[in-house]
């Protein structure tokens, strides 16, 4: 048996006025994701209890069946792994992102989805010039960037106490900058929860504020502005943590997995999860990701790995851009480019296979920020007409879609019940 996991980052929303009191997934045309659901059980899923942040870290550690309240430790450590950055037990991580200031407010998350070539310029300045010994920026993808925070040296006179070195501190509130569109940079500056992370968030702050000095001169910005698109004027951080301790998939379920995904903070999750992960050229991020790369790339995993996790990003920069009609897209684009292809080469292949689909959280288009509530879920078990396996019968859900799957058979999951139902455990 193998397993496969679409994973629509974002896809669930609420009824949008704009489409008739719908929401994106009822409206789309998705033949081969609601096949999933017709031909399979369905349900809804709370990836992220009220009282945990509803990002995608916290939300896609539940889905592969991890307790986020023992191993999450942020989203920065996570990338980390994915980007080859070692962690010392006391290294501190967290995301950098590039973002656009405009009259003192975030204007956007992403500086206008920047590109690769060009972030990775910005960020290597800000490294050279704000970066030091104990503080260096790692460049990623598109705005999503690494800082890495190691504790400070040893000072060089030993009639000097240690002591007297301020320690690096996690005690302190980021605000993700996604989740704050619009909002005054002032208001939204980090925050010390105790006087041991005073100094940590002092030089934080700081490092922020000379960007805003740095970066405006930077040629790469000013190229933009004269093209008429948004400058990357600011560095921006959030999601501290140090290395987590995880259980690789192999050990909590004794098979084998590979992770394909444009996104590091997915990539990370599954280096330390111990899946292989497969790069896939062209893969973004955005609706514009190669989509028949990620299936094709899908169907050779399964040559020789029991577990796939696919993972499309599309979906939930939709939902942060407030874009209903991309959203829609993205989640058409997911279904005809990608879902119905794996499920294509799959029958070819005579395998038998789970097949789920589900978005970690919802990114509701009105909001442009994650938000809790359960996610709908359907998972199908196929095999091929010779085969004398038989599949769980199914319910009585005919599409995929919040109000849908919500009555369908599998009822209300939490915790590891969605993976151990995929994988047949439960």
């Amino acid at each position: 048996m193998r397993f496969v996991i679409f994973l629509a980052d974002g896809a669930a929303d609420f009824p949008v006025p704009e489409l008739g009191n719908k929401t994106p997934l009822q409206v789309a045309n998705k033949p081969a994701i609601d096949r999933i659901a017709r031909l399979g059980r369905c349900g809804s899923f709370v990836t992220v209890d009220e009282d945990m942040p509803p990002g995608s870290e916290v939300a896609n550690l539940t889905v592969l069946g991890y307790d986020p309240r023992e191993c999450y430790q942020g989203r920065g450590v996570i990338e980390a792994a994915s980007m080859g950055v070692k962690l010392s037990d006391t290294d501190i991580a967290m995301r950098c992102n590039l973002i656009c200031i405009e009259d003192g407010r975030i204007k956007n998350h992403s500086a206008g989805h920047i590109s690769t070539e060009e972030a990775h310029k910005l960020i290597r300045h800000v490294d050279r010039y704000i970066g030091s010994d104990d503080a260096h920026f790692f460049p990623g993808i598109s705005y999503r960037h690494l800082l890495l925070l190691s504790e400070p040296s040893p000072p060089p006179d030993p009639l000097i106490s240690r002591s007297l070195v301020p320690s690096l501190s996690t005690d302190f509130e980021c605000f993700p900058p996604h989740d704050h569109v619009g909002e005054k940079v002032e208001d939204l500056m980090i925050v010390s929860k105790s006087d041991e992370a005073k100094p940590t968030v002092g030089r934080l702050n700081d490092m922020i504020r000379c960007s805003w000095e740095l970066l405006p001169q930077h040629r790469v910005n000013e190229e933009r502005v004269k093209a008429g698109r948004d400058p990357a004027n600011s560095i921006w951080f959030w999601s501290q943590g140090r290395k987590p301790k995880m259980k690789t998939f192999g050990e909590l379920y004794g098979i084998t997995g590979a992770v394909i995904s444009a996104v590091d903070l997915i990539k990370g999750l599954g280096v330390y999860a111990g899946l292989d992960v497969i790069e896939v050229p062209g893969a973004t991020g955005l609706i514009d990701t190669n989509y028949e790369g990620k299936a094709d790339a899908c169907l050779k995993a399964l040559d020789d790995h029991d577990f796939v996790y696919v993972h499309v990003e599309a979906t939930d920069e939709a939902g942060h851009a407030r874009d209903v009609k991309q959203k829609v897209l993205g989640i058409e684009y997911l279904d005809s480019r990608l879902v119905a292809r794996v499920m294509k080469g799959i029958k070819e292949k005579g395998i038998e296979a789970t097949v789920a689909v589900l978005p970690d959280h919802m990114t509701p288009v009105a909001k442009g920020n994650h938000v809790h509530g359960p996610v709908p879920v359907a998972i199908s078990v196929l095999g091929p007409p010779s085969s004398v396996f038989r599949p769980p019968s199914p319910d009585s859900v005919q599409t995929y879609d919040e109000a849908a799957c919500a009555l369908g058979s599998l009822g209300l999951l939490r915790g590891d019940q969605f993976i151990r139902m995929v994988l047949g455990q439960l």
